[in-house]
C-alpha cells in the first residue's frame, strides 16, 4: 500500500513538473558577458569593471534587442582580476590554508555599469550562462562568495540581490557609507574602509590647512552623493563653507560638463574636494584642461587619488599639488611575474586577447574583422565616443596582427605598474578573507560548531548563511601585519595614507606619501602630516589660501552678510572700550571698568589717571600764585603790625584786620589742598577749609559793615537834642564775627560727621581717563555751606553799600563794596566755567576762582591802606583819616583830605578792576 502511494506521488509530481515547465518556463534571452572561469571544490565569484562602459545600442524596437557589449578597456581593473587569480593560486598552493581543498573562480566583467553587474550576479547565482532568478541550475561545486562588484553603485545593486539569499559579498572598493546598513545589506562586508572615515579625514585636511571656502564635486551615484554629504556635514561643523556643489553625470553630457567647469572658473574657492571614480571624473578633467583652469588645489578621494587615468602628464600643470587619501599600499609577492606571464595563445580567453590587442596596438587574427567593425562604428560618433576614447587613452587599433609572442616586459602601462598596489591589495585581502573563513568552516570540529547542537557546515555542501557567520567572525593578519576583522557593520578599521601629487622634472606626476590617518587613534591624534614634504600647485611650498573673506584681525569682529554663507563676512572695528584679542571673533569684549581699549582695539589698557598733580605745569603755577598771595597777605599783616599805632590802622580795628588777613592767608593756602591725588583727608579738608576761611573773612567784613552802617545812619539821623547813636564797640564786632564763624563751623562739622566728602574714581565723564576727584558726599550740605558764605557776602554788601557815603576821608565801606563786587563777579563767572570743564581743569577753575576772589578782597581792602601807610605816611594822621568839617558846609570847596579820600577810592577801583 505504501509503495503504491509512493508510485502515485512520483507520477503526479512528474506530470506536474512537465506541465509546469511546458507552460511557465521560458528563456527570455541570453547575456553577453566577459568572464574568467576555473573549476574547483569551492567556487569564488569575482566582478571587476574591466571595461569602462557598455556599447551604445540601437534604440529601435523593430529588431530583436541584443545584450550590449562593452568598450574602453580598463588596464587597472584587469590587474585586479588577475590579482584575484594570483591570490587563489597562492592559496591552492599553500598547505596551511584549505590544504585539501582547491578553490575555483568565476570572474565577470561589470563594465562599470549597474545592468552588467546585475547580469553577472544573476548568472553567477544560477550557475549557467542563462540567468534564471531564484533557481540554481548548475550541479557543480558550491558557490562561496562574490568578490566585487567594483564601485559603490555597482555593489549596492548586487548587494540588494545577494542580500535576498543572505549570500556573502566581500567588496574591495565599495566604500559608500550606506553599505554599513545591515538592515538593507545583511550579507555585505568589505576590505576597504567606509567613507564615513574618509569624509572625516578629508574634513580634517581642510581644517588643518585653514581652508574655509571649499567647492565640492561628486559623481552622480551613491559613492559620490553619500561621500560628499558626509564631507559637508563634517566641515560645516567647524565653520567651513561650501562655495559650490556640483554633480558629474554618469552619462556624458557636454552641457552639464560645461556648466560645472563654468562654476569652477567663476568661483573664488581655490580648494575643490572631489568624490568620484576616475572614469567619471575624466570627462570633467578633459574640459578643465581644454580651458586651462589653473590655480586650484584638488582634494582627492581614494577612488582616484592614484589613478593613471587622471594623473597623466598633460594634467600635471593643473593637478600638481593635489592632496588626498589613499588606502594602504602593499607589495604583493610574485604578483608582477604573474601579471607578465600571460599567454594569449593557450589561454583562449576573450578578455586576454582584447588586452593583448590594446597593450600592443595590434589585432588578433581571429577577431580582426569584428574589431575593425567596432572601430569603424566608434569613429562615426565623434561627439561622444571620440571624446571618451581620447580621455581613456583608447587609440584605434592598427592593421597589424598580433602574434601572441609579444613581450610584456617591454611595455609600461597601468596593468604592469605595481608601484601603487592599493585597491589591488584590497582585492588580495578580500580573497584571503574568504579563504580564512572557508578554512575556519572546514576545520570546525563536530560538537563545537556555532550552529544548532554544536554542528558544523560541510565545505562541499554548505549554505550561504553558514559561510556568512565565519566571514563576520574571521580574524587574521595581512601582508602589512595588520589584523583583519570586521565590526558589526561589516567594516574594517580605517587606515589611510595621505598622498600628494608632485610634478617631476620630465612633467610627469609622482605620488608621495606625506602623512597618514588612523581612524582608531584617540581623538585629536588621528592624522599626522609632514607639511614640509608637500608641494602645492605651481610647486609652491606654502599652502594655498582659500577663504570667502579675509580673517578679521584682533580689534575687529565678524559682521555677517545678509543672505550669504557664514564664511562671507565684513570685519567691523570694535567700539570704544571694547576689544577682540583673537582672530575671527564674533563679538567684541567689553573692557573692565578701569581699562580702555587701545588704538588698535586689541588690548585693554589702564585708563589714564587724571588729577591736578604737583608735577603738572598748571598745578605748579596755581600753587605759586597761592603762595604768592599768602605772602602778600602776610607782608600786609607785618606792615600792619609795624604801623599798628598809626591812626589809619587804629581806625579800621586792628584786631579784625589781623583776623581778616589771617583768613585770607588760609584762603590762599587752602587752594593748595586742591592739588595732588585726592585722598580722604584732602577731600574733607579742601571744601571745609575754604568755606570756613571765607566765612571768617566775610564775618569780619560783615561786622565792620554793620558798624559803618550804624555810623552812617547816626550821622544822617542826628537827634534835635544833638545826641548821636553810638556805633558798635570792638568787642561787639568781634562777637558778631565769632558767632557767624561758629555757626558756619557747626554746619561744616555736621557735614563731616554725617556725609563727609570722599575720593572717587570718575570713569563716566571721559572714556579714556579715570578722573580722580572728590565726591562731596551730600549736595545739600555743600549748598548749605557755600550758601552760608554767599549769604554773608550778600548781607555785607548791602550794609557796605548803605555806608558807602560816610563822610570820613577814608571810608572803608566803599572798599568793601568794591571787594564784594569783585567777589560776586568771580564766583558768578566761575559757575559756567566750572560746569563746562572736566577732570583736572575743573579743579584748576575752582582754584582760580578762589585765588581771584582772594586777590580781589586783598587788593580792595588793604592795598589803599598800605599805600598810605607805606608810601604816604604824612597823611596817616587823625585829622586826615577822619576828615571832619566843623562847619558842615557842603558847598565849601573840597579840602585836601577829601581829595585824598577820592584818590584812594580811585586807586582801589583801579586795583580791583585790574
Amino acid at each position: 500500500m505504501e509503495l503504491l502511494n509512493y508510485f502515485r506521488f512520483l507520477v503526479y509530481f512528474t506530470i506536474s513538473v512537465a506541465v509546469s515547465g511546458k507552460s511557465t518556463c521560458k528563456l527570455k534571452g541570453t547575456f553577453n558577458l566577459n568572464s574568467f572561469k576555473t573549476p574547483g571544490d569551492v567556487i569564488i565569484g569575482g566582478m571587476f569593471p574591466i571595461h569602462y562602459r557598455v556599447v551604445a545600442s540601437n534604440s529601435s524596437s523593430s529588431t530583436s534587442p541584443q545584450s550590449s557589449g562593452c568598450e574602453g578597456f580598463n588596464f587597472r581593473a584587469f590587474r585586479w582580476a588577475r590579482t584575484m587569480i594570483h591570490a587563489i593560486n597562492e592559496i591552492n598552493q599553500n598547505n596551511s590554508i584549505l590544504p585539501d581543498i582547491q578553490l575555483g573562480y568565476t570572474i565577470y566583467d561589470s563594465c562599470f555599469t549597474i545592468s552588467k553587474a546585475v547580469e553577472g550576479t544573476l548568472t553567477y547565482l544560477t550557475g549557467q550562462d542563462e540567468a534564471v532568478p531564484n533557481y540554481r541550475c548548475g550541479n557543480g561545486a558550491p558557490l562561496a562568495v562574490l568578490i566585487g562588484a567594483g564601485g559603490s553603485a555597482l555593489s549596492i545593486a548586487t548587494a540588494r540581490i545577494l542580500g535576498l539569499y543572505y549570500f556573502p559579498q566581500v567588496d574591495y572598493s565599495a566604500s559608500c557609507s550606506v553599505l554599513s546598513d545591515k538592515f538593507q545589506f545583511p550579507s555585505f562586508i568589505r576590505t576597504i574602509p567606509s567613507d564615513v572615515f574618509q569624509s572625516k579625514a578629508m574634513a580634517k585636511l581642510v581644517v588643518h590647512f585653514g581652508w574655509t571656502w571649499v567647492g565640492t564635486i561628486a559623481s552622480d551615484d551613491d559613492y559620490g552623493k553619500y561621500g560628499i554629504k558626509n564631507f559637508k556635514e563634517e566641515v560645516e561643523k567647524v565653520g567651513v563653507c561650501i562655495s559650490f556643489s556640483e554633480t558629474i553625470p554618469k552619462v556624458y553630457a557636454r552641457e552639464k560638463i560645461d556648466r560645472i567647469v563654468d562654476t569652477i572658473q567663476q568661483s573664488t574657492a581655490k580648494i575643490i574636494a572631489v568624490f568620484s571614480a576616475d572614469i567619471d571624473l575624466s570627462y570633467l578633467m578633459e574640459e578643465v584642461l581644454r580651458r586651462n583652469i589653473s590655480g586650484r588645489t584638488w582634494i582627492a578621494s581614494e577612488a582616484w587619488i592614484n589613478s593613471a587615468l587622471i594623473s597623466k602628464p598633460e594634467y600635471s600643470s593643473l593637478l600638481g599639488g593635489t592632496i588626498g587619501l589613499a588606502i594602504q599600499r602593499a607589495d604583493i609577492r610574485g604578483l608582477q611575474n604573474h601579471l607578465i606571464q600571460l599567454d594569449p595563445i593557450n589561454a583562449g580567453e576573450k578578455l586576454i586577447t582584447e588586452f593583448w590587442e590594446r597593450a600592443f596596438d595590434c589585432m588578433w587574427p581571429e577577431s580582426g574583422v569584428a574589431v575593425s567593425s567596432m572601430f569603424d562604428a566608434e569613429k562615426t560618433d565623434t561627439n561622444r565616443t571620440g571624446i571618451k576614447n581620447r580621455i581613456h587613452n583608447i587609440p584605434p587599433l592598427s592593421q597589424r596582427f598580433c602574434s601572441g609572442k609579444e613581450n610584456l616586459y617591454g611595455i609600461y602601462n597601468t596593468y604592469t605598474d605595481v608601484s601603487q598596489l592599493r585597491l589591488t591589495y584590497s582585492v588580495y585581502k578580500s580573497v584571503y578573507t574568504v579563504a580564512n573563513a572557508l578554512h575556519n568552516l572546514h576545520t570546525c570540529k563536530k560538537g563545537e560548531g556555532p550552529f544548532a547542537g554544536g554542528s558544523c557546515a560541510n565545505i562541499t555542501n554548505f549554505q550561504p548563511w553558514q559561510l556568512m557567520y565565519y566571514l563576520k567572525n574571521v580574524r587574521f593578519r595581512s601582508l602589512l601585519g595588520e589584523e583583519i576583522y570586521f565590526d558589526v557593520n561589516g567594516d574594517i578599521d580605517a587606515m589611510y595614507d595621505i598622498m600628494n601629487w608632485q610634478r617631476t622634472s620630465d612633467g610627469h606626476i609622482s605620488f608621495k606619501v606625506v602623512g597618514s590617518y588612523n581612524g582608531t587613534a584617540p581623538p585629536g591624534q588621528e592624522m599626522t602630516i609632514q607639511n614640509d614634504s608637500i608641494l602645492w600647485n605651481a610647486d609652491q611650498v606654502t599652502p594655498p589660501f582659500s577663504v570667502c573673506s579675509e580673517s578679521c584681525q584682533p580689534g575687529t569682529r565678524k559682521g555677517i552678510r545678509q543672505g550669504e554663507p557664514v564664511c562671507c563676512f565684513d570685519c567691523i572695528p570694535c567700539a570704544d572700550g571694547e576689544i577682540t584679542n583673537e582672530t575671527d571673533s564674533r563679538e567684541c569684549i567689553q573692557c573692565p571698568e578701569d581699562y580702555w581699549s587701545n588704538e588698535n582695539r586689541d588690548e585693554c589698557v589702564h585708563k589714564l589717571i587724571e588729577y591736578l598733580g604737583y608735577n603738572d605745569a598748571l598745578g605748579m603755577a596755581l600753587i605759586a600764585l597761592s603762595v604768592f598771595g599768602a605772602c602778600i597777605a602776610i607782608a600786609i599783616a607785618v606792615a600792619y603790625m609795624v604801623r599798628r599805632d598809626t591812626p589809619l590802622v587804629k581806625a579800621n580795628d586792628r584786631g579784625l584786620s589781623f583776623v581778616l588777613l589771617f583768613s585770607l592767608v588760609i584762603c590762599f593756602l587752602s587752594s593748595i589742598v586742591f592739588v595732588g591725588l585726592p585722598v580722604a583727608w584732602s577731600c574733607m579738608t579742601r571744601q571745609v577749609l575754604l568755606a570756613i576761611s571765607f566765612s571768617t573773612c566775610l564775618s569780619c567784613m560783615l561786622s565792620k559793615a554793620v558798624n559803618l552802617m550804624l555810623k552812617a545812619r547816626a550821622n544822617k539821623a542826628k537827634s534835635p537834642e544833638g545826641t548821636e547813636k553810638k556805633p558798635l564797640s570792638p568787642f561787639q564786632q568781634r562777637m558778631i564775627t565769632l558767632v557767624f564763624v561758629l555757626c558756619h563751623a557747626c554746619l561744616c562739622a555736621a557735614w563731616l560727621l554725617i556725609l563727609p566728602p570722599h575720593p572717587i574714581k570718575n570713569t563716566q565723564s571721559q572714556n579714556i581717563k579715570i578722573i580722580m576727584e572728590c565726591n562731596e558726599g551730600s549736595v545739600i550740605f555743600l549748598c548749605c555751606v557755600l550758601g552760608y558764605d554767599l549769604l554773608l557776602a550778600a548781607i555785607c554788601f548791602v550794609f557796605a553799600f548803605i555806608a558807602r557815603k560816610l563822610p570820613d576821608n577814608f571810608n572803608e565801606a566803599k572798599f568793601m563794596t568794591f571787594a564784594l563786587l569783585v567777589f560776586f563777579i568771580v564766583w558768578i563767572s566761575f559757575i559756567p566755567a566750572y560746569l563746562s570743564t572736566r577732570g583736572k581743569y575743573m579743579v584748576a577753575v575752582e582754584m582760580f576762582a578762589i585765588l581771584a576772589s582772594s586777590f580781589g578782597l586783598l587788593a580792595c581792602l588793604f592795598v589803599p591802606k598800605c599805600y598810605i601807610i607805606l608810601l604816604k605816611p604824612e597823611r596817616n594822621t587823625e585829622e586826615l583819616v577822619k576828615g571832619k568839617n566843623d562847619t558842615n558846609d557842603k558847598s565849601a570847596p573840597p579840602t585836601s583830605q577829601s581829595v585824598t579820600s577820592s584818590a584812594i577810592s580811585t586807586t582801589c577801583s583801579t586795583v580791583t578792576l585790574n
